[in-house]
């Protein structure tokens, strides 16, 4: 039997993936797993050793796998408040979960990632580091933290064949977003927001991040891919 080109994509590819137990964490693990790859998650909500709550001190994470040749990303905050409502310890709390934590993963995997012929790490950012939005100061300075590192990282991973990119979205129907998107009302206002008519799915997302994992994207290094339906650049 014929496996389709999804099946084989990252056959046999050992992809670690931090927060996937929800939203687009959880959609990216399940087209990885249908796309021939071995996912290991680990977050807060895991049992055990894959137990990872990422805004605690760590430096090693149990049961990696001994080449990891992609790398994931996922917790994120959505804490809009307008900027003399957020407190510097508000700040701090973006920080440590949105870059921080990243560091500490990036920092525990590198060793791990190096003995891949050919890995990729993708993070994440958000279509409010490039487009000014109000209420959006804490989220867009952590995920800009986040650009910064993805173009510094690639530039000194390249020579070990380590991609390093970003996927930056909009609005997605997640669980992180449900009080953005409680009503019919505001789910409407959102989508007419954005010029393709619609907020987006965590499988518009997850299908952007296994590109940039696979072996299709092999020329691809410290981008910033804006998956938003057409936010960033369209009126």
């Amino acid at each position: 039997m014929l496996l389709c080109e999804s099946e084989i994509l990252m056959k046999g590819k050992n992809i670690v993936l931090i927060g996937g137990n929800s939203g687009i964490g959880n959609a990216v693990s399940e087209l990885a797993k249908a796309s021939g790859a071995n996912v290991f998650t680990y977050s807060r909500s895991e049992d055990g050793d894959n137990r990872l709550d990422v805004t605690e001190s760590f430096s090693e994470i149990a049961n990696l796998p001994e080449i990891i040749d992609g790398l994931v990303y996922c917790p994120g905050s959505i804490n809009l408040k307008p900027f003399h409502r957020i407190s510097v310890e508000d700040f701090k709390a973006e920080m440590e979960l949105n870059f921080f934590g990243a560091v500490k993963v990036l920092q525990a995997c590198m060793k791990n990632l190096k003995k891949s012929d050919q890995a990729s790490v993708v993070l994440y950012s958000t279509v409010a580091v490039q487009t000014g939005m109000g209420f959006h100061s804490g989220i867009a300075s952590a995920k800009g933290a986040i650009e910064g590192l993805v173009r510094s990282l690639a530039a000194e991973w390249a020579p070990n064949k380590i991609r390093v990119n970003a996927v930056a979205p909009s609005l997605t129907d997640t669980p992180l977003a449900q009080q953005l998107l409680s009503t019919e009302d505001k789910r409407s206002a959102s989508d007419k927001r954005h010029p393709l008519g619609r907020i987006g799915t965590p499988d518009d997302i997850a299908e952007a991040t296994i590109y940039l994992l696979s072996e299709k994207s092999s020329w691809i290094t410290g981008q910033i891919l804006p998956v938003d339906g057409g936010m960033s650049s369209l009126k």
